[in-house]
């Protein structure tokens, strides 16, 4: 297929009214029908190009107006079939609707905040803020953009810059996490399409908030998947022109994953990429599970590699870098493989960024051990410092997101203290100093949605967020203020330097000094306390020759740092009183 045919593919507007381009190598006719013909059976028929693409133009097809094609298969079978690249579905198994992209965007562009300031907040448009709940507490409809709108100005007063946005392409049914895209181009409906995306873009990127979205390549649907099989053709009864027809379509979610060796479905991916990023204005995006786009297993088995989608991928982020230098890629990947930041032209992979396993594991371990003394400061030592490809800022660092709090795990406070999260004073403590490790480390941290609310229990996509839980919770909601207002404003924050300065095995108690004394910038001293235990004239050593003015102090509440300081003594050394589970964030005067 010719890259200018390649760049004409499905619907689109010209000159002549509406023009289609269908990739169906295999049908022995195909046409297209709709309202505009009062869904004839006959419909209009297409012509067969030498590339395998049918062709065509109906004059009298208008925006909105519902359409969808009928395949017939070399056995004679008629198929219908939405258009793979449609943007809006009536539902996933409804019919494609004439979608024209005459959105009003602003005329000037959105800036996006630098990588080294960025706080990510995750969040599932379903659950995020729903408005429909029934008696029990479950959605009785999902939360929609609109309803997301709604929070954006919550969101910017509690600091963040950057959402991440779970899947929003159109998946089976209303209620889904959104890691079954049935139609990869089309937004779901339900959530309010593809001008609801573009409005909360919009409103957002007017609130100083980029918008990174989650995108799925490892695999398509299984449910409601008119990819499947499209022209009529397959091999080994697998899922035809889309998809690998041999040992390797296996995937944990289906036999559904994409032939990365396929031109037509490598352009498709990347024409896929750019349309969030070009037609929505996305910030970004989040590739879901790359270890079973490049692994059969999702291993690092060298017999189950996908070196076509290696390629596929270097491809993809060069190609965004080259177009658009300014939006990230991240991976989740979670095997600690440096080549995934690696640049392209070294024999990485190009992810600006990848999910690190090696802070959220180790921490969460940490957190939820239930005695004290079995807190392991090794572990958290290795977590702050842990990078990729040379790079701090090459890691997104956490301890909640939708995977670690459901799969058969829960929230940390959740895990912590099972069944009474409202009423326990650990899950307070400790899912706080999460919070303070998060903020503070090198890397790009993110929240999960709720997190600041001290959520409890698990994710599940018709439990919604309880946003009373805010003035239930108002001491660590503060907690979570401040500290994404240091980590967005303190330079020292931004900064890749951490030094471990103090850590004591026997009383769990851990310093590190962020940042470096440069000119204008002060370095930032955190000390934590991981132990239900006051320690009164404690004496820390190995810092920053400097007095200290204290900026935050969390002990079973946030409390106003107001005049608490503290100088060093002799051989850099002082005393201090420290309280049960405290943490402390001092930046250095002079």
């Amino acid at each position: 297929m010719s890259k200018e045919r390649i760049a004409s593919m499905g619907l689109f507007k010209s000159d002549k009214g509406y023009e289609v381009a269908l990739w169906a190598p295999n049908a022995k006719a195909v046409a297209i029908r709709g309202e505009f013909d009062d869904w004839s059976e006959k419909g209009v028929a297409l012509t067969l190009e030498n590339d395998g693409v049918w062709t065509g133009q109906i004059p009298q097809l208008k925006n909105h107006q519902k359409y969808q094609f009928s395949i017939t298969t070399q056995s004679g079978d008629v198929l219908k079939r939405n258009d793979p690249r449609a943007r809006l579905l009536t539902n996933s198994v409804g019919a494609s609707v004439v979608y024209d992209d005459d959105y009003q965007w602003p005329e000037s562009p959105f800036q996006m905040p630098e990588r080294s300031a960025l706080v990510i907040y995750e969040l599932h448009i379903g659950t995020f803020n729903c408005k429909a709940i029934g008696e029990t507490g479950e959605a009785n409809e999902p939360g929609t953009f609109k309803s997301t709108i709604e929070k954006l100005d919550y969101l910017a007063k509690l600091g963040i810059n950057c959402i991440e946005v779970m899947p929003v392409n159109e998946f089976a049914g209303d209620f889904s996490w959104g890691y079954n895209p049935a139609y990869p181009f089309a937004v779901e409906e339900a959530y309010g399409g593809p001008d609801g995306l573009k409005n909360l873009v919009r409103e957002a990127h007017a609130r100083g908030i980029a918008v990174v979205l989650d995108v799925v390549y490892n695999h398509f649907g299984p449910s409601d998947l008119h990819l499947w099989q499209f022209d009529g053709w397959s091999e080994n009864n697998k899922g035809g022109i889309y998809f690998y027809n041999d040992w390797r379509s296996d995937t944990p979610w289906g036999d559904t994953r994409p032939d990365y060796g396929r031109p037509e479905v490598r352009q498709y991916i990347y024409d896929n990429a750019m349309m969030w990023l070009e037609e929505f204005r996305l910030d970004g995006l989040r590739m879901d599970m790359i270890p079973y786009m490049r692994s059969v297993s999702g291993s690092e088995d060298p017999d189950d590699a996908i070196e076509e989608a290696y390629d596929l991928i270097r491809w993809l982020n060069s190609e965004i870098q080259r177009r658009h230098p300014g939006k990230i890629v991240v991976a989740e990947d979670l095997h600690g493989n440096d080549f995934v930041t690696d640049k392209t032209e070294h024999g990485g992979l190009g992810y600006t960024a990848q999910w690190d396993a090696d802070f959220v594991h180790p921490i969460r371990d940490v957190l939820t051990q239930p005695e004290d003394d079995s807190r392991d400061l090794n572990l958290v030592e290795k977590a702050l410092t842990r990078q990729y490809s040379g790079d701090p800022l090459s890691r997104v660092v956490y301890v909640e997101s939708h995977d670690e709090v459901a799969n058969g795990s829960a929230r940390l406070a959740e895990e912590i203290a099972p069944g009474n999260v409202d009423k326990d004073y650990f899950a307070r403590q400790r899912s706080a100093i999460g919070a303070a490790l998060t903020l503070t480390a090198p890397g790009t941290p993110m929240l999960f949605q709720g997190q600041e609310l001290l959520e409890d229990l698990w994710f599940d996509d018709k439990d919604p967020i309880d946003w009373s839980r805010k003035q239930q919770f108002p001491q660590l909601h503060k907690a979570y203020t401040r500290l994404i207002a240091l980590r967005t404003e303190h330079p020292s924050l931004q900064s890749v330097h951490l030094n471990i300065t103090h850590m004591d095995h026997q009383n769990k108690v851990l310093a590190y000094q962020r940042g470096e004394r440069k000119e204008g910038v002060a370095p930032l001293l955190v000390i934590i306390n991981f132990k239900n235990q006051r320690f009164d004239n404690y004496k820390l050593s190995h810092f920053d020759n400097a007095q200290w003015q204290c900026l935050f102090n969390w002990q079973n509440g946030y409390h106003e740092p107001n005049e608490f300081h503290f100088e060093h003594g002799e051989d850099n050394a002082t005393q201090l009183n420290i309280g049960e589970y405290q943490v402390l964030i001092f930046e250095a005067k002079r």
